[in-house]
């Protein structure tokens, strides 16, 4: 398929592992416009909330433009002659392992190969970690020990011709919206089942089977599969005979052990071992529920077990299948992104593999043991071993568990590097330098998604200032180091053919990583190059693994393993009574550096909050909306309360998604103890110990202003809107006058002001304007303040000199809470139009409003909707949203 038509541009989304096509063209003005590739074989056209408000979130106005040198304005030529100077100079001193690279899913494969080559090739260190630490290491600890190697057996057709599809850790329908749509579409013209295996109730269990295990008991419920599978004699043992190892000690552990720790009804557990058995096309699909845990590789390998033994692996519609959180999560992983690993899926603990990457590469020196992985590494700079450390397109500062220690660790290293594409983040922040890199739209090179898709992402804007690409940027730095002839690239074609030309000796090595049919593509070549899936090599193209064996062991056999279930984490005690589990929302990603810019993904969900069970709410005493303070032995946190059944009694769930520069009292990871898998070294992120009590705040407020603003506030959570800003307070002590504590907030000394004020009573409204033209207000009273919200932030450059009265007036409806994030459709639009319209069903609401109709990740959401509302009733014009 052609790269550009018409001035259009075919490219890859940056955000999560579907890997989805997109078509892309300038406006010539610094803009793009965005929607989904037809063509592109993971989303045929489709595309979530995220990738359709791509459009919203390009842009200067954010961006790092130049290079900074300890806070000042730098040329190139100096910050990269000092960063290459103060690696030298601790490695001279302090040895290789005393620095360190953190990088990320977000860097192309190109960026990602050169900066593993520099650490372990010519630095002479394996301390080169990713952020895909977190979020998939477990996996691929866990496709080792069964296959030899780190392969995906499946593709996403599998989707398509499955039976019946497990869910497992997974929300489906918010994280990996395009492959939920491809499985509901599945399901309405073939009727396949869909079973979620999850805590929590989330919008994936929409019309599925819904297995509410007790956290962390993922082991238990997968060995009670396989014992039943053996006791039923569904064993392929033609299969096993053949291609497996270990089946007889994997079934009399899971034979051994309880059920029961999963808290599961037993007709319910039968019921999903029925149709496990009963149905031969199954597609087992696990994210992070299972990755992010202290016993996520047993986990996997638990899974893995019950294809195996039933033989249901790589075929159409069957096998075990890991969806990855980040578009080059996989990439990273073939590169040799991860510390234990080499590029091609090489090991760096194997003389022979470490002889010929060595050679290749003619490195001067190759580390002979693992390197530190991500919690370990944060723990060697806290400690002092590791001097330099560089961090490349992420946010450990918020991320990593004990987040609070992991900032102050970075904060008081000797020298810190951060590449990317703004400083407003809390880990650029804390560095000596930070380097203005390229950014999605602005660079090319390759990812892979997570059915082993490599496709193009491509430029089609310039990089503003003096952003440079990453591999740029890296190989500068290598050259001023002394190694101008392994770095002399010209442009990512030529790294991506030596890249694939190293995969070919891997594949001599027997590995599964061989893109050498690719190594003769030259710079035109590459840049038409569409979506391939590897393997590319003369012995094999794309496909699945494993359906005749063929496995990575030196045997050629897979490995069955004997699985012990234990437990995950530290028990809930009279201190700590709640198990936290923390995750992602619908319409954000990571730490919000590119999705708080768009209005329309921040309006669905603007406030940082944690699901309680009613229950709990009422033990603890607390009322809607209420402030909740949680603690745990690492740190706390403050969010907004949400009564749910959704969660269980004593569970908690809180997104991830708040920093210290949009929400600093919500940074959920500094409660998360660093925990990690002793084998994939990942965190357990599903199941902290916390307590949980009410912020007594003595004020509470909600605030709207046409630019951005910082409060001084005890808690704070800020969001963008499409008039400016939006933003939740409270506090602990009272100001003594809100005029002028309302004048500081804004930075409006000047202008106009109006105040409406009950000191009784503790509400005070203050609003600042330029003739009628709102420009800021603030509602304050001694409760969380009842407003219409979502009709409030659409005022600030509007006249409106009434907008103190905090409703909707005159004929402008409150639109309410956004539900449908990719047409922007409020929930009380959707009510509105349930009444007037006579609606009766979610295809309904989406003929009439278009809601549900593009990514389809809202329709739990309308489905409730829909329950709530009683068509012979009037429907209520004002509503009061929850505030969250």
């Amino acid at each position: 398929m052609p790269v550009n038509v018409s001035g259009v541009t075919r490219s890859t989304c940056p955000y999560c592992g579907v890997g989805c096509g997109v078509l892309v063209e300038p406006d010539g003005i610094g803009g793009i416009s965005v929607k989904g590739d037809p063509d592109h074989p993971a989303n045929r056209g489709k595309l979530c909330s995220k990738g359709s408000a791509l459009a919203e979130t390009v842009g200067t106005a954010h961006r790092l433009l130049t290079p900074q040198w300890h806070g000042e304005s730098v040329d190139w030529e100096t910050a990269l002659n000092g960063v290459a100077d103060e690696f030298g100079k601790v490695i001279a001193e302090h040895g290789p392992d005393a620095v360190a690279f953190y990088v990320a899913g977000q860097l192309l494969s190109e960026d990602y190969y050169v900066a593993n080559k520099l650490m372990k090739g010519f630095m002479g260190s394996a301390n080169i970690d990713t952020n895909s630490r977190l979020c998939m290491s477990s996996t691929v600890a866990g496709h080792k020990r069964a296959f030899g190697t780190d392969t995906v057996p499946g593709i996403y057709d599998d989707l398509d011709e499955a039976e019946l599809v497990v869910l497992v850790g997974s929300n489906l329908a918010w994280c990996h919206p395009v492959l939920y749509q491809r499985v509901m579409a599945a399901r309405e013209s073939r009727d396949i089942r869909i079973v979620t295996i999850d805590p929590r109730r989330t919008a994936s269990c929409e019309g599925a089977l819904h297995l509410p295990l007790k956290a962390g008991s993922d082991v238990a419920l997968f060995n009670a599969l396989l014992a039943e599978i053996d006791r039923r004699g569904a064993v392929n043992t033609a299969y096993t005979d053949a291609h497996v190892d270990g089946l007889d000690e994997a079934i009399a552990t899971a034979q051994a052990s309880e059920p029961d720790v999963t808290g599961l009804d037993s007709a319910l557990l039968q019921e999903f071992l029925d149709l496990w058995i009963n149905t031969e096309k199954v597609v087992t699909l696990f994210s992070q529920g299972v990755n992010q845990s202290s016993a996520g590789t047993d986990k996997v390998n638990s899974i893995i077990n019950c294809h195996l033994a039933t033989g249901r692996i790589g075929k159409p519609g069957m096998g075990p299948f890991s969806v990855t959180g980040q578009v080059n999560a996989m990439g990273g992983r073939e590169v040799g992104g991860l510390s234990n690993m080499l590029a091609c899926h090489l090991d760096i603990e194997n003389p022979e593999h470490r002889g010929v990457v060595k050679a290749f590469w003619q490195a001067p020196a190759m580390p002979e043991q693992s390197g530190l992985k991500a919690v370990d590494m944060f723990k060697a700079v806290g400690d002092g071993r590791i001097k330099a450390l560089w961090v490349i397109h992420s946010n450990p500062a918020v991320t990593l568990p004990d987040a609070d220690r992991v900032r102050d660790a970075i904060a008081a290293c000797p020298f810190v590097v951060v590449s990317d594409i703004t400083i407003d983040t809390d880990t650029a922040q804390l560095a000596d330098v930070v380097l203005p890199a390229a950014a999605w739209g602005e660079k090319s090179g390759t990812v892979t998604n997570s059915e082993r898709m490599i496709s193009r992402q491509r430029a089609v804007l310039s990089a503003p200032g003096q952003a440079k690409p990453d591999w740029w940027i890296l190989a500068e730095v290598a050259r001023r180091m002394g190694w101008e002839q392994a770095f002399a690239w010209e442009n990512p074609a030529e790294i991506f053919a030596e890249y694939a030309a190293l995969s070919g000796l891997a594949g001599e090595l027997g590995k599964d990583f061989d893109i050498s049919g690719l190594a003769v593509l030259d710079a035109q070549s590459y840049d038409k190059l569409d979506p391939v899936r590897w393997p590319q090599s003369a012995a094999k193209q794309g496909g699945r693994f494993f359906a005749e064996g063929g496995f990575f062991h030196t045997d050629g056999k897979a490995k069955m393993l004997p699985l012990v279930p234990r437990a995950t984490a530290e028990a809930p005690c009279e201190a700590r009574p709640f198990r936290l589990n923390t995750g992602r929302l619908r319409d954000q990603w990571h730490t919000m550096t590119r999705t708080a810019l768009s209005p329309r993904l921040s309006a669905h969900l603007p406030e940082p909050f944690v699901d309680m069970n009613p229950r709990d709410v009422q033990r603890l005493g607390l009322s809607a909306a209420s402030l909740v303070r949680l603690s745990s032995a690492q740190g706390h946190a403050i969010v907004r309360l949400h009564q749910t059944e959704d969660v269980v009694e004593g569970d908690l769930f809180v997104p991830m998604h708040w920093t210290g520069m949009n929400a600093p009292s919500a940074r959920i990871d500094a409660l998360v103890a660093p925990v990690v898998d002793p084998i994939s070294g990942q965190p357990e992120s599903k199941a902290t110990t916390v307590a949980a009590e009410e912020f007594a705040a003595a004020w509470y407020g909600f605030a709207i202003c046409t630019t951005q603003f910082t409060p001084s506030s005890d808690y704070w959570a800020r969001a963008r809107t499409s008039t400016g800003y939006r933003c939740e307070l409270a506090g602990l002590s009272t100001p003594d006058d809100w005029e002028s504590y309302a004048r500081s907030l804004f930075d409006l000394p000047d202008a106009t002001v109006q105040h409406m004020s009950d000191s009784k009573r503790g509400r005070h409204r203050v609003g600042f304007f330029s003739g009628d033209i709102l420009l800021a207000a603030l509602y304050v009273g001694p409760e969380p303040v009842a407003l219409m919200r979502d009709f409030l932030v659409g005022l600030p450059g509007q006249e409106a000199p009434w907008a103190l009265a905090g409703q909707a007036c005159g004929d402008m409806p409150d639109p309410g809470a956004v539900v449908c994030s990719c047409y922007a459709v409020g929930r009380n639009t959707i009510k509105r139009a349930i009444a007037s319209e006579g609606l009766t069903s979610v295809d309904q609401i989406g003929g009439c409003l278009s809601a549900g109709t593009n990514c389809g990740s809202c329709k739990s959401e309308l489905a409730a909707i829909l329950k709530e509302c009683v068509s012979t009733q009037p429907v209520c014009l004002i509503e009061k949203r929850r505030l969250a």
